[in-house]
């Protein structure tokens, strides 16, 4: 079972957080799994940007993202080279370190 190292973040998980992973699982279910209430305001349907994440480590270890989510990314607040929609990021068998940025667009937040 992977283990995902969430770096800290001022709201969703302000002292880090080492979680356990299923593989097969988007890092945006393991992390709700693991009470850390990272944004989905799409319902995980890809469909917004409020669960953007960097990958700092084992970013290859995910499946490839699809055209959709690049597109989609490209609208997202910090985006770098390693971000990822969390909810269509699906763990493999690699461990890996994910950042949630400070921000996101969604403008109509709604706590879920």
């Amino acid at each position: 079972m992977p283990t995902i190292t969430v770096l800290p973040h001022p709201e969703y998980c302000p002292e880090g957080a080492e979680i356990q992973a299923n593989v097969g699982d988007s890092i945006c279910e393991a992390l709700l799994d693991n009470d850390i209430p990272i944004e989905h305001a799409c319902e995980m349907s890809r469909a917004c940007t409020t669960c953007h994440c960097i990958v700092r480590e084992g970013f290859d270890s995910l499946n490839e993202a699809e055209e959709e989510e690049e597109d989609l990314l490209d609208r997202a607040w910090g985006l770098e080279p390693l971000s990822r929609l969390s909810c269509q990021a699906i763990v493999g068998k690699t461990d890996l370190t994910v950042e949630i940025p400070r921000y996101s667009i969604n403008h109509a937040r709604e706590n879920h």
